[in-house]
């Protein structure tokens, strides 16, 4: 994974070399995503630069990747896990020029078929711009999902540009924005001329109708779980997996664990150049996840790493975390001051690659408030509201996090094949909460049973604990009680004529707010930050099923009453 920036301007007569020294200055600031080298392209109506993180042949795969005659031009933030399957099946030979996985996307485009067609193929995590010099021609993508970072505008010239973070673009577009996954924007397609991209992924389980009655087998969950994982080994550096002894992160890890002795870039067929798999974990000193963390690896005989940190160094942290993730959110920033931590940790020893569990709570139903629901088709549309912010979310917290170190998460559970197989089941085999004989069902139960054996029975039917709680409950109450000092309550008094665009509704995301303001000022910026409570247990759906989450303003998963079962730590 990497950073791209790009300056497009079709007007004819125009000339954009100029700009060199002001693009490469911009992709400067995103160069924390890509330390390993920078590439340019400069021509009249073209800048593209490419910070490059080397995971997939490090040693060749620089980009921008340019086709044989020089006509294309590609920088891609990402990596396209089917790409050996896609190159095989090309209508037409295509001379690559380097061993990238993401060069398929040049062979795909030369091919001329629909672009949407063949974006849909694609399984994998990309935001690009692929720039056509001969057509003078630009096409910019992000995946399904938006797990790649990506953001759009103008600038007072009118000229297009794009980033993968927003830092790259602050300053020269005032009308910055995140470009939305699972779409494309074309300028030769005339249903881009009011600059609005084109949607290509589409999937019937997104409404209930198409699900409702599917059978649950957990068999075929199980083993595309299984394959995803696999084919996200896909590597040619030093990987680990994230571990917080959390359900989610230890599937993932006991399925790596099962690959990790094989190198799957050949098929299986040759012993992997790193052969054990390292875990990570975090958490304030005697944390849940530490405690959970070291069970699980004990258990998959992955050789683990438990960090600790002190709540006065994730509050340090916490300006160079907001510039990082460019968000306000409360709950993404809780989580991502320690995976920022951790990320800075996992960087020193060596490793360029993680894979993650984000994802699984918006598929499944993960989060205590889905006990709340009441019934199927609710359950089915609050899942598929969760996927669609997703990037505003977790994905944003994971992938930033992560990349202002320069290591790469991947996130087996949103790949494009597993996902269709587990939204396409009735929503009504994830349900949680009482029964009516009067039993429980904790949150998830379907793929915990899919996996029976896979993990210890403390870890596979571990309940939910938000990665923020997790690390120690102390980090949570801690930073609510910093942010009580920081802030009178003459300024929370006045929150709505300091803060009109989403107004915070504690001090604490105040506090959160005047540090994004002082490094993204400007309407703009702060409208890329969904807005409202939003997150957790305070959706409009969580509302209507349960009126107390109303003025719940804590997004805190302990805040469910009556579902957490709160531990030590």
């Amino acid at each position: 994974m990497c950073s791209i920036l790009g300056v497009f301007d079709l007007r004819p007569g125009v000339d954009l070399s100029p700009l060199r020294p002001l693009a490469l200055s911009l992709s400067a600031r995103q160069r924390h995503r890509g330390p390993d080298w920078s590439g340019v392209h400069v021509d009249a109506s073209a800048i593209l630069v490419h910070e490059r993180l080397a995971i997939v042949d490090p040693a060749g795969g620089a980009q921008p990747i340019r086709s044989a005659g020089g006509e294309l031009v590609l920088a891609v933030n990402g990596e396209i896990y089917n790409h050996r399957d896609l190159e095989r099946r090309l209508a037409r030979p295509y001379a690559f020029q380097t061993g990238s996985d993401c060069e398929v996307v040049n062979a795909l485009y030369r091919d001329g078929s629909d672009i949407g067609a063949w974006l849909a193929q694609l399984n994998g995590i990309f935001a690009f711009t692929l720039w056509d010099r001969a057509q003078r021609r630009v096409v910019i993508a992000r995946d399904h999902m938006g797990i790649c970072p990506l953001y759009w505008g103008h600038d007072a010239d009118g000229r297009l540009w794009v980033a993968s973070e927003m830092k790259a673009l602050v300053r020269v577009c005032d009308d910055v924005a995140p470009f939305p996954p699972g779409h494309y924007y074309d300028s030769a397609d005339s249903r881009c001329a009011s600059g609005a991209p084109i949607r290509y992924y589409e999937r019937a389980w997104r409404d209930y109708a198409a699900v409702a009655g599917v059978a649950a087998d957990k068999t075929e969950l199980r083993e595309a779980f299984e394959r995803a994982v696999h084919r996200q080994l896909m590597s040619d550096v030093p990987y680990g997996v994230l571990l917080s002894g959390g359900l989610d992160s230890s599937l993932v890890a006991a399925c790596a664990a099962r690959f990790a002795r094989r190198r799957v870039e050949e098929d299986d067929q040759s012993e992997a150049w790193w052969p054990r798999l390292h875990s990570f974990a975090i958490g304030l000193e005697g944390s849940p996840d530490l405690k959970a963390a070291q069970v699980a690896a004990d258990a998959l005989g992955t050789v683990h790493h438990g960090f600790t940190y002190t709540f006065e160094e994730g509050l340090d942290a916490l300006p160079e975390v907001i510039r990082h993730i460019e968000t306000y959110d409360v709950t993404t920033i809780r989580a991502s001051t320690p995976m920022y931590l951790l990320a800075r940790r996992i960087k020193a020893m060596g490793v360029k690659m993680v894979l993650s569990g984000e994802g699984s709570d918006e598929i499944f139903g993960g989060y205590l408030y889905f006990h709340k629901a009441p019934n199927a088709v609710e359950f089915h549309e609050e899942l598929v509201r969760k996927l669609d912010a997703l990037h505003s979310y977790d994905c944003l917290r994971a992938n930033k996090s992560m990349m202002a170190w320069g290591v790469e998460p991947r996130v087996p559970f949103l790949d494009v094949e597993f996902l269709d197989v587990a939204m396409r089941m009735d929503a009504a085999h994830k349900m949680a909460g009482a029964r009516p004989d009067g039993s429980v069902r904790i949150e998830k139960a379907v793929l915990r049973e899919a996996f029976e054996g896979y993990l210890p029975p403390e870890i596979l039917w571990r309940q939910k604990e938000q990665f923020s709680d997790g690390v120690g409950y102390g980090w949570i109450d801690g930073l609510k009680a910093h942010a009580e000092g920081q802030v009178s309550d003459a300024d929370f008094a006045a929150v709505e004529q300091r803060f009109p665009i989403n107004p915070p509704q504690t001090k604490e995301a105040y506090f959160y707010r005047r540090l994004f303001e002082q490094v993204f000022p400007g309407d703009a910026c702060a409208r890329t930050v969904p807005g409202g409570k939003s997150i957790a247990c305070s959706t409009p759906a969580a509302i209507a099923w349960d009126a107390a989450f109303e003025t719940m303003a804590d997004p805190s998963g302990r805040a469910v009453a009556g579902v957490h079962a709160a531990t030590a730590g």
